[in-house]
């Protein structure tokens, strides 16, 4: 393979800044907010969810349909010109993006569509091996090469290859034994043992049956193997088969656990003409935290080994005692400590024996760990610990063994960034591989298991590079230098790098080169339509803002093209909070990075920039919001209002801002926090109370309100409302279930009890988070575009 891609990729990438056809009609296109908020399709439908074929010669993608949201699978094979649509037969011949490799890497198994099967590169036959209604998953090759297992139903199934024999190895059960159950306790339940023989005598005849058809399927081989009783009071997460086939690792969690009460949404524009109504999710510290454990069972000894969690350090320590008053305590008679109750993550078996390692999380999120499980008797070793007194990232606890099974390589923000580590089992301690101030993101394995593959913002912080660091010295190589967003995905020898890439006026498009350090990639792809080309889209400027903390604060800068004489500006504000939109690739923020360059041709000028809590700039910059949202990033927006004000000369009273969910509860902040500042704004979808969101995203920052009110009355911009003193524009969704409408009648209501005045809500009935209509983005930008032209120019 490696002579055959040779030929194709010995060409430079040379990128023609405009394709032929656009260079026709190429000239300044009027920038209309109809144009901008129209279906996206007028940009592109770009390669989305890329991956090699299974023998390395072609790849796969997904692209959409035009005007509708469904996709089809496209194949192009690398000695072709043109990519080909995937159906009918050729989809039961297609590879897949998923699936696990024999040790050998002749042979894949995967799972499609709720089946499983098997592919034999040195014949490229495909076998299906399962067709059924019941959803196969999981499929994995057993130490055995005659065997693989899968699950069926929550069943773990192993298929023997050279017989086709099914074999349910293990059945587990949330009940209690029949066998061990007591009699029924009480006066009533003892009298009538007392009295009536019969029911002794049927129950004893119970018993004896049962005890007759265990031992006949334990003395008949052809039998399926007795049912694991794990008690009636459990629930069942999922289990995991050992390579040899001989343990399962089972994590359970109480059946009792409550999630909490879910909230309700209405829906008034309905088919049916009548208001309905659906259940959302819970808000924030509803319901108790999900308290697992991990069971170890030993199928050939029939044995149960409960996992001792109590055994991990700092279990027990309580990270949030600081906000506790026990007004019972006594001095010297402290209460015992109890361990905290966490979660599993990935459980993974050493590929050479059957060792198990595991990943742990505390259940308020502010400790991690990796652990190791002695199968014999369920031992737990604990390996790695990482604290953080804000929240763990779980963004980066990627973990791996190597291929030999000698060691775990790891991702881990301890440092302060996020970086690569490797762990033998047998060793004091990890040791790091890589170092710096950057992030490491993507991690994979080469197939001969000799170098470890990555992305990194280790040259500027907003571009993603892809490289490669050697396990046996650690050195590390770049391959890539397209300066941009660069995504990768392996190919199947490891010879060559299926890229995407984007470049801030570009959408991503698909490349691909070997996979060496700095070769020249080639273009696949040309998607972008004519139409979207052919508008001189305006280009931003990637700065850094001088900040009363330490470290700048990065941003995108879009100079005004034609200089009102009230010099006016806009600053933009993404949402999520943890997101990065400083970077030099392509936005997910497309309309408004289209809708930036209208504002800079109509005299303003824009910034957008990624405020403490965004993502991309290391761990300090990520939890400077812990237990006090709205307050740093608010500071850093007031800087960049300063800035402008300095740099590019805007009018200090002209200063407006805008932003959607987190970038719409920021907005609501800056206004009511510093009215001084900013001289209007537009909160889209914002949320305004934090205590009224979900318990994953906000109880990691603020914790939960029954512990901690002091962070979500700091945090809310419902608490501060009454420091409105400038025009305001809500815009919502009625559908969202992600920040509920809710958020905006309660701030409505607050602020027609305060008397505000100047504001205003704009309600869309049938949208969600997430804006899905072209009319419902018009509408709402509109209003934005009125708001700025109001109120940052003169009349």
């Amino acid at each position: 393979m490696l002579l055959f891609l040779s030929l194709l990729i010995a060409q430079p990438l040379v990128e023609s800044p405009v394709r032929p056809e656009v260079a026709e009609v190429l000239h300044e296109q009027e920038v209309t907010l109809e144009r901008i908020m129209a279906h996206p399709d007028w940009i592109g439908r770009f390669a989305e969810q890329p991956y090699w074929s299974d023998d390395g010669k072609a790849i796969y993608f997904q692209r959409k349909r035009p005007g509708v949201a469904q996709t089809d699978l496209y194949r192009r094979a690398l000695t072709e010109p043109a990519e080909t649509l995937v159906r009918g037969a050729l989809a039961a011949e297609a590879s897949t993006p998923a699936g696990v490799w024999s040790s050998d890497r002749r042979r894949k198994l995967f799972a499609r569509h709720g089946d499983i099967f098997l592919r034999d590169l040195d014949s490229n036959r495909i076998d299906q091996l399962t067709r059924t209604h019941a959803v196969e998953s999981s499929p994995r090759f057993m130490r055995d090469p005659r065997a693989i297992t899968y699950v069926r139903d929550g069943a773990i199934l192993v298929r023997w290859l050279d017989t086709g024999l099914e074999d349910e190895v293990v059945h587990l059960l949330a009940a209690d034994d029949p066998d061990t159950e007591t009699p029924a306790s009480g006066f009533l339940a003892e009298q009538q043992r007392r009295l009536f023989e019969v029911l002794n005598r049927r129950r004893e005849e119970q018993r004896q049956a049962r005890a007759h058809e265990r031992q006949i399927r334990v003395d008949d081989p052809s039998r399926a193997p007795l049912p694991w009783y794990l008690g009636k009071d459990v629930r069942i997460i999922r289990s995991s088969l050992s390579p040899s086939g001989r343990y399962v690792a089972v994590v359970l969690t109480d059946a009792s656990e409550h999630s909490g009460r879910r909230d309700a949404m209405p829906s008034y524009v309905t088919e049916s003409g009548y208001v309905e109504s659906r259940s959302v999710r819970t808000k924030v510290g509803d319901g108790r935290p999900r308290a697992e454990r991990l069971v170890l069972l030993d199928l050939l000894e029939r044995a149960s080994h409960p996992i001792d969690h109590a055994l991990l350090p700092g279990i027990s320590d309580d990270p949030l005692a600081f906000l506790q008053s026990n007004p019972d305590a006594v001095a010297d008679s402290p209460r015992p400590a109890q361990p905290r109750p966490v979660r599993f993550g990935a459980l993974l078996w050493n590929p050479v024996d059957d060792r198990l390692c595991l990943q742990a999380f505390s259940h308020d999120n502010k400790d991690r760990w990796l652990a190791l499980i002695v199968p014999e008797n369920g031992e737990l070793i604990p390996l790695e610990h990482d604290h953080d007194e804000a929240w763990i990232n779980t963004r980066f606890t990627a973990f791996e063994w190597l291929a030999d099974g000698t060691a775990i390589w790891f991702l881990s923000e301890r440092s302060g960034w996020s970086h690569l580590y490797l762990r033998e089992p047998d060793a004091s301690e990890a040791r790091a591989l890589t170092t710096g101030t950057y992030e490491i993101h993507d991690v994979s394995s080469s197939p001969d298991g000799r170098w470890l593959y990555f992305r990194a913002n280790a040259r500027h912080h907003g571009e993603y590079e892809v490289h490669r660091l050697r396990l046996e010295d650690s050195r590390i190589e770049q391959l890539t230098d397209l300066r941009g967003l660069t995504e990768y995905v392996l190919s199947p020898d490891g010879s060559y790098l299926l890229l995407r890439h984007s470049k801030p006026l570009r959408p991503p498009e698909l490349y691909v080169q070997r996979a060496v350090p700095l070769d020249h990639p080639r273009r696949l792809t040309f998607f972008i339509e004519p139409e979207f080309e052919a508008i001189a889209w305006r280009e931003p400027e990637f700065v850094e803002i001088p900040s009363p903390h330490s470290e700048p604060i990065p941003a995108r800068l879009y100079p005004t093209l034609n200089p009102h004489p009230d010099r006016p500006a806009v600053i933009f504000i993404h949402g999520a909070g943890y997101l990065q939109n400083a970077h030099k690739g392509w936005s997910t923020y497309f309309r408004e990075f289209m809708f930036h360059t209208l504002l800079s041709h109509a005299g303003y000028v824009v910034l957008d920039l990624d405020y403490r809590a965004s993502a991309g700039y290391g761990r300090d910059w990520r939890t400077a919001i812990y237990r006090r949202m709205g307050e740093p990033e608010v500071e850093d927006l007031v800087a960049a209002a300063a800035w402008l004000v300095d740099r590019e000369g805007v009018a200090p009273d002209r200063i407006g801002l805008y932003g959607g969910s987190y970038g719409g509860f920021l907005t609501l902040m800056a206004l009511f926090t510093r009215p001084e500042t900013f001289a209007c704004g537009a909160a889209l979808r914002p949320v305004t109370d934090w205590a009224h969101y979900s318990h994953g995203y906000t109880g990691n920052i603020l914790n939960v309100p029954q512990l901690d009110p002091e962070a979500y009355q700091r945090s809310s911009p419902i608490e501060w409302a009454e420091g409105l003193q400038r025009p305001l524009l809500i815009c919502h969704g009625m559908q969202d279930d992600n920040v509920f409408f809710q958020d905006t009648v309660r701030l409505a209501q607050r602020l027609i009890e305060l008397e505000k005045t100047d504001w205003e809500v704009a309600i869309y009935p049938l949208e969600p988070h997430g804006f899905i209509e072209p009319s419902s983005w018009l509408d709402q930008y509109r209003r934005i575009l009125k708001l700025f032209e109001t109120n940052l120019k003169s009349p």
